[in-house]
């Protein structure tokens, strides 16, 4: 069985990679390797196995355009993520309201002589 979770967090787990995405989001026509270089601190080789990673994780998608390769923010890349983080944060919230209220319920009876 593929774990995509742990793949995406994988790859976002790399500075560089989380770059690259973040470029690609606020480009939705593309961008070649080429052109996400100029932000970079690491080659366009280097560039280029960083996409292979986010492709083989889902987050982006290539496609040839003549003798270029451009690389987009795959649509549902980060929905199964996405997902897994709000449950938690669920979780997280009702425990807090839980938390709370036992609080206000201890603060009511000291309060009442």
């Amino acid at each position: 069985m593929k774990d995509t979770l742990s793949n995406v967090f994988a790859a976002l787990g790399d500075t560089t990679r989380r770059g690259i995405y973040e470029q690609l989001l606020s480009n939705p026509h593309g961008l070649t390797a080429t052109a996400l270089v100029g932000a970079a601190t690491v080659s366009r080789q280097a560039i280029v196995k960083h996409l292979q990673v986010l492709a083989r994780s889902g987050l982006v998608i290539s496609r040839r355009d003549g003798r270029e390769v451009l690389y987009f923010v795959a649509p549902d890349g980060t929905a199964g993520a996405s997902s897994w983080l709000l449950k938690g944060a669920e979780a997280w919230d009702r425990r807090i309201a839980k938390l709370e209220s036992q609080s206000r319920s201890n603060t009511r009876r000291r309060a009442t002589p």
